[in-house]
């Protein structure tokens, strides 16, 4: 079930730019990483995953050339 949560909480990230995509996303795969005792992990692995969603999102937001 922890892992479950802990799954559901990081691909849950909102996002408004790169960089805060990152920051979000360390935050709230620290927490989720916690819960399954891989604190360091999560907050690596959520910032890659906001920072992506972030870039993806700004990116869907210009229009194109």
């Amino acid at each position: 079930m922890r892992y479950l949560i802990a799954a559901a909480l990081l691909f849950a990230v909102p996002a408004t730019s790169a960089q805060a995509g990152c920051i979000t996303g360390a935050v709230v795969g620290g927490v989720a990483g916690h819960l399954v005792g891989h604190g360091k992990v999560g907050a690596a692995a959520g910032c890659a995953v906001g920072h992506h969603n972030a870039k993806k999102k700004d990116e869907q937001a210009q229009p194109a050339k």
